[in-house]
């Protein structure tokens, strides 16, 4: 899967999906560290890409506004980044990307939620 990871992610993330082999690039990589975050859902859009984050303002900007789709965001702490990453691996291995295009997820220890977008 393709992802564009938000300068809010940790570097262990960004490390964990390129170990499982995805395609991960990260907005300070595109030199995108202080877009908006409109931008960087319409360049994960353009791309795409999945978007993932660990800021909770993009669920205002995908369910209020309508700005983008395909967004993961981790409820992620230091103490829970391996529990996190589980539940982030289960998701990969149980969905297609096609349905996380058109979805918001989140992405918790132990558990996720996947609201698909119209």
């Amino acid at each position: 899967m393709r992802f564009l990871l938000d300068q809010d992610v940790y570097a262990l993330t960004a490390r964990f999906l390129r170990d499982l082999g995805h395609d991960v690039v990260t907005a300070a990589e595109l030199d995108l560290a202080r877009a908006a975050d409109s931008d960087l859902l319409a360049r994960a859009g353009q791309e795409r890409r999945l978007f993932v984050t660990r800021d909770k303002d993009f669920g205002g900007l995908v369910f209020v506004e309508h700005l983008g789709r395909g967004v993961i965001y981790l409820r992620i702490t230091p103490a829970t980044v391996q529990a996190t990453h589980d539940q982030f691996k289960r998701i990969l291995q149980s969905h297609a990307e096609s349905e996380l295009a058109s979805a918001f997820v989140v992405v918790e220890p132990g558990q996720h939620r996947l609201r698909k977008l119209e």
